[in-house]
């Protein structure tokens, strides 16, 4: 729960850096770079794009126009070579044309090459001239009253002029065509329609002007008005209805463009090819082109030479033809899929969102890997989603999201390292001394796997002493004895925790030890007779070196039982100890004394060898009945397998005179147990002990060896 509750607070907190960062602008880069890439990505044709073509005016036009008809200046053209292509254009069958190309001045031809093309126009029938809107000093301040009057019916415009949209569509001078073109195109269009983003790339686009209450649409929407000028047109805050087709705006009145692809994704004609056919047309012969190709379309003609102002920066290319422009404003009108923008509502609760469950994720994941791939999924999914709303034709921002994203996978990551890092100090210094490296570090890759302040678990207790320790330690001096301790401890602690063994504690030369706490150990009862085994076989090498040492050979009894106790940390605030309580801790400790009783040194309980499924040969030594226990219980020599083949005759004698033994004939197992007595410490124990029983009969036998010591 707490760590849901720290990825629902990283969550909001790194939404909420976010938007800081979006809305002060500092996050425009990455929202550009991600809009262009969707642009790129997703640009195709859409439904209209063959409907629309553009006639290029390009370099190899204006040579063609220079070298062949002796035009005496490469550019501007007498206005007289746009008759032909006109002439062309209408004998094609074109819909509509719109000639993107500033005519403010007279020509240079003189007024008759004005006035014939003015009439070219006239004869075209619905052509679309160009108006320069602006709010520059020096220019006109009213509706040219010569000029084609665009005082259209637009409802709610009176509105719409009072948002903030409104007010920068409104412009208060305009530069007029020509008369012979304001007064026989069909309608003026605006050449202005850019919107230019900080770094000059056209993203949005201005669909409309308003100049002297008259409506100006840009040049491509100004040729679908053209051809219909009976349907309705309407504004409001948010939207623009042409007839049947609906243009999304933003707060500012501009529309986003969707790019079909790069220059010439709209079929393109050279413009010298369209000219030659309709001079052609003009004297009377039949033209060179094709002329069917532009029948019901919609032409542009506009320069795209190199050289010229008119190349604009887009998202697919940086010197994409002005022209273009105006036709793929066209073609997303007449295709019904201009971008509409998402509500910035949505977008904050998509970043919560995001935020919120990369902050949960990572704090409850804390692994590595596991990490690595939820950090890439969820960066991933503002840019999918992004991706999946562009197909749909919704522009989504996902600067804000994705930097709420990385925010809150960093601040998580963050208090992971801290938290986590806090934890895993914590638990290595608390358990070091207890367990063995490698088991350390898979407690600190599991923590969830640590209960502190206690938890009852099934524990294969571990209990050892070395025999006669006082009497070794009288005749040490205090560094001789610590020297000793040290070696001994030393080698019994490594086989314990090789084993994955927990060290308890030591009690002066006592080990005291257990298996399957804090971490799960399936087979913790052969672990830890194993351990006892070579604990055995470890001390016996030392043996001849520590009697050198000390006059003396050094023997340990080690007992071992398995069954449920209580372990944890396990004292006060200041000082505490992993530790387990427990009767089936206070048998093992019984065992090892028990040991004393029978010569051996090592002793299980019945408990421990049901778990060893076989792994290790037994013997069984004695039914006894512990102090502070009322039943009894079997106890077992476990041995290696091949320690057991080495002595089997002998074994066998041994349960030969314990089964008589039980059955409470003592002389006849008297008499077993002594032929053995000189091999066997434990069957010297039962002989001692049946001369006792025999000396002093029991009233009721039960066959158990009762202990009045602890």
């Amino acid at each position: 729960m707490k760590k849901l509750i720290h990825g629902v607070i990283i969550g909001l907190v790194s939404s909420a850096l976010a938007f800081l960062l979006f809305f002060s602008g500092h996050l425009n880069w990455l929202e550009n770079l991600t809009w262009d890439w969707r642009a790129r990505l997703f640009a195709a044709p859409g439904k209209a794009t063959d409907q629309i073509q553009v006639v290029m005016i390009d370099q190899t036009s204006l040579d063609w126009a220079k070298e062949t008809l002796k035009v005496p200046l490469s550019w501007p053209w007498p206005r007289q070579l746009y008759n032909p292509i006109l002439v062309a254009l209408k004998q094609g069958g074109a819909r509509a044309v719109v000639i993107d190309l500033i005519f403010t001045e007279a020509s240079f031809a003189g007024v008759d090459d004005d006035e014939a093309f003015g009439q070219a126009i006239a004869d075209a029938g619905d052509v679309v001239g160009s108006l320069n809107l602006s709010n520059e000093q020096g220019l006109e301040l009213v509706w040219n009253p010569l000029a084609r009057d665009n005082l259209m019916k637009v409802d709610g415009l009176r509105n719409y002029l009072g948002t903030a949209g409104g007010k920068t569509a409104v412009k208060t001078r305009a530069s007029f065509p020509v008369q012979p073109m304001a007064e026989n195109a069909a309608i003026l269009g605006s050449v202005m329609i850019t919107r230019q983003g900080a770094d000059a790339i056209i993203r949005r686009a201005i669909p409309f002007h308003v100049f002297d209450d008259h409506f100006v649409p840009s040049m491509g929407l100004a040729a679908f008005v053209s051809t219909h000028p009976d349907e309705p047109i309407s504004v409001s805050k948010d939207n623009l209805q042409i007839g049947p087709y609906r243009v999304p705006l933003d707060k500012n009145g501009n529309v986003i463009v969707h790019y079909r692809g790069k220059s010439q994704t709209h079929k393109a004609i050279n413009a010298a090819a369209v000219l030659q056919a309709g001079l052609q047309i003009m004297e009377g012969k039949k033209p060179g082109l094709d002329l069917s190709v532009f029948q019901g379309t919609y032409v542009f003609i506009g320069v795209t030479a190199p050289g010229f102002k008119d190349l604009r920066p887009t998202p697919l290319q940086r010197d994409f033809p002005g022209v273009e422009l105006h036709a793929t404003m066209l073609d997303n009108l007449m295709s019904g899929d201009f971008m509409e923008e998402m509500p910035m509502f949505f977008v904050i609760l998509y970043a919560i969102l995001f935020s919120v469950i990369a902050g949960i994720v990572i704090r409850m994941l804390n692994k590595g890997f596991p990490d690595a791939v939820a950090a890439l999924v969820l960066l991933s999914l503002p840019f999918i989603l992004g991706c999946v709303y562009y197909r749909a034709n919704t522009w989504m921002s996902i600067a804000a999201p994705s930097t709420a994203v990385f925010l809150s996978l960093s601040m998580s990551i963050i208090m992971n390292y801290t938290l986590e890092g806090r934890q895993k100090r914590y638990i290595k210094n608390a358990f070091k001394q207890y367990l063995s490296p490698a088991v350390i570090e898979r407690l600190v890759a599991n923590p969830d796997k640590l209960t502190l302040g206690g938890e009852l678990r099934e524990l294969s207790i571990f209990f050892s002493d070395i025999q006669g320790f006082t009497s070794i330690s009288e005749q040490l001096t205090p560094a001789e004895l610590t020297a000793l301790l040290n070696d001994y401890l030393t080698a019994m602690t490594d086989i314990i925790l090789a084993e994955g063994g927990t060290i308890d504690k030591y009690e002066g030369d006592a080990v005291i030890a257990f298996w399957n706490a804090p971490l799960d150990v399936p087979d913790h009862a052969k672990r830890a007779v194993r351990s006892a085994l070579q604990c055995g076989r470890k001390l016996a090498e030392l043996r001849p070196a520590f009697k050198e040492r000390i006059g003396r050979d050094v023997y340990a009894r080690i007992g071992i039982n398995t069954g449920q106790v209580v372990v944890g940390n396990m004292g006060s605030h200041q000082r505490f100890d992993y530790t387990f309580l427990g009767d089936a801790g206070n048998l093992a400790s019984r065992l090892e004394g028990i040991n004393k009783q029978f010569g051996t040194y090592l002793m299980i309980s019945e408990y421990t060898l049901a778990q060893l499924d076989g792994e290790f040969a037994a013997r069984e030594l004695s039914r006894v009945r512990v102090v502070g226990r009322a039943e009894p219980i079997r106890v077992y020599e476990p041995m290696f397998k091949d320690d057991y083949d080495a002595q089997v005759d002998v074994l066998k004698i041994f349960d030969e005179g314990l089964q008589k033994f039980y059955a409470g004939s003592f002389e006849d197992a008297l008499a077993v147990f002594n032929l053995i007595r000189e091999e066997d410490p434990a069957a010297r124990a039962y002989a001692a002990k049946c001369l006792t029983l025999m000396g002093h009969p029991p009233e009721q036998w039960e066959g158990v060896w009762v202990m009045t010591e602890k």
